[in-house]
């Protein structure tokens, strides 16, 4: 009887690293410095420091939460980062001005807006090879973002007020959709049969039928709305608004916003944990990341990164 106490006690003390170890880390790209920060989301704390090259901006984490790709805008580049070893493992050649980096559900597939040639650029990540490129309508694409199902990339052309859509398999635009002035963030409902899209000078957020290719709802947001994040329940939206300093919670299924949060200064992209008990937002101009209790719907801390956060990634 002894024995078998001993051996349920040992294997419950060998078993607490693999529950502290849990929680996501989140990775923030500073386009400032030149780094993407390590967050352990466990204790909101930045564990480490990785070169991600001169002006690191989109960035998303592989399905496996191996690799990191990190568009690097003035080396017309994605860099590959080994999250394991912490450091840089080689990188793709892309098109001039790299931007928001998008990854397919299913991993396969990585897709970066490309600013100057106005077009997406689509990288298998199975090979980490360019495959090919879609040209899009739309004059300097910022996001590009595939739809749950990957059938469908919507992409937002920050000086084009539409969102062009990519039909991934037939690899050809289908269809271009005008929005506000400046559109920005993109985010899918968990069924993928709605897209939201933040407008920022327009300060307005739109919501896309995506079966219809047609506008469901025009919403008021905050000022120089940008970031977009879905809440896995599909419930919530979450947006940034870079005009002053707070987040948006806007309720689906009245298309109303339920909360408006203070976070830090110039909140950008953001990112959710897999559990969407947390919300992780880019503050530029602080040089931080706010955190956000979206139960309570409060802001719990300030998470010092490096120069200028452009956005976040969690896997």
């Amino acid at each position: 009887m002894k024995e078998a106490m001993r051996k349920t006690i040992l294997a419950s003390l060998l078993a607490l690293p693999l529950l502290a170890a849990a929680a996501p880390f989140a990775y923030v790209p500073n386009e400032g410095s030149g780094t993407l920060s390590v967050i352990d989301t466990a204790t909101d704390k930045v564990v480490a420091e990785i070169p991600a090259g001169k002006k690191p901006r989109g960035t998303v984490v592989g399905i496996d939460g191996k690799t990191a790709y990190v568009s690097d805008q003035p080396n017309n580049r994605l860099v590959l980062v080994d999250l394991d070893k912490r450091a840089q493992a080689g990188s793709i050649a892309l098109g001039e001005s790299p931007e928001g980096v998008g990854i397919s559900a299913d991993g396969k597939w990585i897709a970066v807006a490309i600013e100057e040639s106005n077009d997406v650029v689509f990288v298998d990540a199975t090979t980490n090879k360019k495959a090919f490129a879609v040209q899009v309508k739309g004059k300097n694409p910022e996001h590009a973002m595939f739809s749950p199902d990957g059938k469908l990339v919507f992409v937002s052309a920050e000086e084009g007020e539409a969102v062009d859509i990519i039909d991934f398999d037939k690899r050809v635009e289908v269809k271009q959709i005008p929005v506000g002035a400046r559109p920005r963030g993109i985010g899918f409902s968990p069924d993928g049969k709605r897209a939201y899209v933040a407008a920022e000078n327009a300060s307005e957020v739109y919501v896309i039928d995506t079966v219809n290719f047609a506008i469901q709802a025009k919403l008021k947001a905050g000022p120089r709305s940008n970031g977009i994040a879905v809440h896995p329940d599909g419930k919530r939206v979450f947006v940034s608004n870079g005009g002053d300093a707070t987040v948006s919670v806007i309720d689906t299924s009245s298309n109303t916003i339920i909360a408006t949060i203070g976070v830090g200064q110039r909140p950008w992209n953001m990112a959710l944990t897999p559990d969407g008990k947390k919300l992780y937002v880019a503050c530029g101009r602080s040089g931080a990341v706010s955190v956000i209790d979206t139960e309570k719907n409060v802001k719990i801390a300030d998470v010092p990164v490096g120069k200028l956060p452009w956005g976040v990634a969690i896997r």
